[in-house]
């Protein structure tokens, strides 16, 4: 998949990669989930000088604590019993190109401490070799979650996190990016057209609309994932996402395993919450916030990032005139 839009925040975002690609320094990107972080990172590294190196992606999710540093450095034969032959690890894998370290948030204690000395000089041991080695490897990591926060709950190195975040990158959420959303769902469209083998379809106008309303919790993802479900069940004229596909988007969207499930579950219950609480405080958010137990700051943010709208305060909370809560300006990413 490619990137492609047309907003605001699309194009400041594209702006900021291709300054990113142009310099070999370590980066961060930050975004929510679905929101193409992947994409970003092999922007930087397809549009850079080490396009013609190898670009290796590993989600940190997946390192197990007891073996990060083999999987990282890998390890000299006898290392260990069943390490009869000397085996490579990913920084050699990415020697001369780009390690993309995906979900850095969730990289373990131990992991975090190995990953911090190699950054410090690019030097490391196979595990078993008593012979350092070093590498020239650049670094992009990505992470939906907020890192300063996470390092001030002691979950996350606050001198990795400074280490990493070099150059930032924020991926903006879809829901920020106007009709961008249109674009990706022809793009979609054209692939489910090509996979399925079923002739492509213009959205119906009443589906254009919802897609403009919506929250998108889910973003890229969401959209991909609504997006062909609907084209399976179309007719031939015109692709109109059903009631119960538009009501169970805004549920969770398709998991793909536990991890996805249980956010997917997490952000349909807090959608909902914050939209019962904001219609029956009729838009008061400090009443809201006082009722729930939160900082009127925090329920803000909340309500911004699921793009839930409050009544208008010069009308009652049963019409359908409605005001955002927040909107970014158009030049902000």
């Amino acid at each position: 998949m490619t990137m492609i839009g047309r907003s605001r925040a699309f194009r400041d975002l594209i702006d900021v990669l291709a300054k990113a690609a142009q310099y070999d320094a370590t980066v961060l990107i930050e975004g929510e989930t679905g929101t193409g972080k992947e994409l970003a990172a092999r922007a930087i590294h397809y549009d850079g000088p080490r396009r013609s190196r190898p670009f290796v992606p590993v989600n940190c999710g997946a390192l197990p604590e007891s073996l990060v540093e083999n999987e990282l450095f890998g390890h000299s034969r006898g290392a260990y019993t069943g390490a009869d032959c000397d085996r490579s690890g990913l920084i050699a894998a990415a020697q001369g190109g780009t390690l993309f370290l995906d979900e850095i948030d969730s990289l373990s204690p131990k992991g975090q401490v190995t990953l911090l000395r190699f950054l410090e000089d690019r030097a490391y041991r196979p595990v078993g070799s008593s012979s350092p080695r070093t590498a020239d490897v650049r670094i992009v990591a990505a992470s939906n979650k907020d890192l300063i926060a996470l390092s001030g709950a002691d979950r996350f190195r606050a001198d990795l996190y400074y280490r990493l975040r070099v150059v930032c990158v924020r991926v903006p959420p879809l829901r920020e990016r106007g009709d961008d959303v249109l674009l990706l769902a022809d793009q979609f469209i054209q692939s489910a057209s090509r996979q399925f083998r079923k002739p492509a379809v213009p959205l119906a106008a009443a589906t254009e609309s919802w897609f403009r309303r919506h929250g998108w919790p889910g973003n890229i993802r969401e959209l991909e994932n609504l997006i062909y479900q609907a084209f399976l069940l179309c007719d031939d004229t015109r692709l109109d996402v059903p009631s119960p596909l538009m009501e169970s988007a805004d549920v969770c969207e398709l998991p793909l395993n536990y991890r996805s499930a249980k956010e997917q579950a997490i952000v349909a219950f807090e959608r909902r919450f914050l939209r019962h609480v904001i219609e029956t405080t009729n838009g008061n958010v400090s009443e809201a916030a006082r009722i729930i137990g939160t900082e009127r700051r925090h329920l803000g943010r909340l309500l911004k990032k699921y793009a839930i709208v409050r009544p208008s305060a010069d009308s009652p909370a049963d019409t359908k005139r409605h005001t955002p809560l927040a909107r970014r300006p158009l030049s902000s990413t």
